[in-house]
């Protein structure tokens, strides 16, 4: 029989990151993320992993693609003012097609803001935190349970893929205490980076004739390459403008958008007849679910869309929602992010509003039951 456990956010997100494989952590102490490298350092060594507590967290963003360009899973956690400073390394991940998995577990700001209340105004910064065209996966979870599952799910994505993949908590979820059963050793399912199939000799880093995702060596495997923050062609040196650069950044952001209905993971709760749709996600879709049952008992046609991949975006899940809705709340703790990616997914098709809370406390079910009554 499992064995149930009391378990924390941060700490699920450091036990799905062992089960996934991961190997390397490397990272800077900050509230509200600091359980998750506090178990790392405790657990990584007893799987035969490294821990690396670095001097900032640009360098901990540039020793977990390090880490990773040697074949090991690596990962870092931040939040706030830690995830701004990831984020000229972050770009450098994504064109140089570096897998890795970072978690952000969302605070008050803009600044050093709220250390220790939670906030969902990362949502654009994990979209847009870094300059230039580029492709990002973000998930958010709203349990304990989902906090080992979309770990497992990120490290997966991110090595399929070669992508980073953000794991965007938000301070609710990541220090709240549920009782979890996690799966045992050997039940979960795992996905690896795809290996180059030729020789030292013939392998080119970056040689997209077998599809969109190149195979990865391992440095110090015996493959040497190149590795450059610079456009670069399918060896892996630097070119200028050109079909060269044109053809690489379309192959980089076209794996992730020409995957949007495969990696987007949601959850719907009576839609099928509502006329009114609360779209949430992180702690506040807890709130959603429960204000959208309470008005289903005071005979109020309501239902739920739980977001667990925000980007890339769901826009097929939005049109159908707007399409047999007539009302659409965003409920989110900012001033309005998601908001306007609904808003232009719908198209016009359904009346879309917004429900935001930026005094550092969750927004609450009473809340969103006024909202949906007033609509």
């Amino acid at each position: 029989m499992k064995r149930a456990q009391l378990m924390q956010g941060n700490e699920a997100v450091a036990y799905g990151a062992i089960a996934a494989g991961c190997r390397f952590f490397a990272g800077y102490p900050i509230t509200p993320s600091t359980e998750v490298a506090e178990i790392m350092a405790e657990l990584l060594p007893r799987h035969g992993g490294k821990f690396i507590q670095m001097e900032d967290e640009i360098a901990s963003m540039a020793a977990v693609i390090g880490a990773s360009l040697t074949g090991a899973k690596s990962m870092t956690a931040t939040s706030g003012p830690g995830f701004s400073l990831k984020q000229e390394n972050l770009g450098f991940a994504a064109l140089t097609e570096v897998p890795c998995v970072v978690v952000n577990v969302q605070r008050g700001g803009p600044s050093t803001g709220l250390p220790t209340s939670p906030a969902q105004a990362d949502v654009m910064q994990a979209r847009w935190g870094t300059h230039g065209d580029h492709p990002i996966v973000a998930l958010t979870p709203s349990s304990v349970r989902e906090c080992f599952d979309l770990t497992i799910e990120a490290f997966n994505i991110s090595e399929e893929l070669r992508v980073p993949v953000i794991l965007l908590l938000d301070e609710v979820i990541g220090h709240m205490r549920e009782k979890v059963v996690l799966p045992e050793g050997g039940q979960v399912e795992l996905v690896e980076r795809p290996r180059p199939t030729v020789g030292p000799e013939e392998y080119r880093p970056y040689d997209d004739r077998s599809g969109d995702v190149p195979p990865m060596a391992d440095f110090g495997s015996g493959y040497r390459w190149h590795v450059t923050g610079l456009m670069h062609d399918a060896t892996g040196f630097p070119v200028g403008p050109g079909k060269v650069t044109e053809a690489l950044i379309r192959r980089v952001t076209g794996k992730v958008d020409s995957r949007v209905e495969e990696l987007n993971i949601y959850e719907e709760e009576n839609l099928d007849d509502a006329e009114i749709a609360v779209v949430a996600y992180g702690s506040t879709a807890r709130t959603a679910l429960r204000a959208a049952r309470q008005a289903r008992e005071q005979g109020l046609k309501v239902g739920v869309l739980r977001l667990m991949t925000i980007w890339p975006f769901p826009d097929h899940l939005i049109k159908r929602v707007a399409d047999q809705t007539k009302r659409i709340i965003v409920s989110e703790m900012n001033l309005g992010q998601l908001v306007r990616e609904v808003e232009r997914a719908a198209g016009g098709r359904a009346k879309v509003e917004h429900l935001g809370r930026v005094d550092g406390e969750l927004i609450t079910p009473d809340q969103i039951l006024a909202v949906i009554k007033e609509a």
